[in-house]
């Protein structure tokens, strides 16, 4: 939820020309996808086991070979 300070900006933003406007969309996008790129590097290994109780009790060749008998 925005803040004062952000509402005020936005405010501001809003009165200048559109050239102004996309100079700082532009400004602020880089530097959010930078910040994106380098702080939340995903850790593909924090999924092991994700939905491990979906397949419990389920033989795996079994299934694999029931998805291949349907594609024909």
């Amino acid at each position: 939820m925005p803040n004062a300070q952000a509402t005020r900006l936005y405010g501001e933003i809003l009165s200048l020309n559109t050239e102004q406007q996309l100079y700082i969309l532009n400004r602020l996008l880089q530097h959010t996808l930078r910040t994106i790129s380098t702080e939340s590097r995903l850790d593909i290994t924090g999924l092991r086991g994700l939905g491990k109780e979906i397949w419990q009790g389920i033989d795996a060749q079994a299934y694999v070979d029931r998805e291949r008998d349907s594609w024909n």
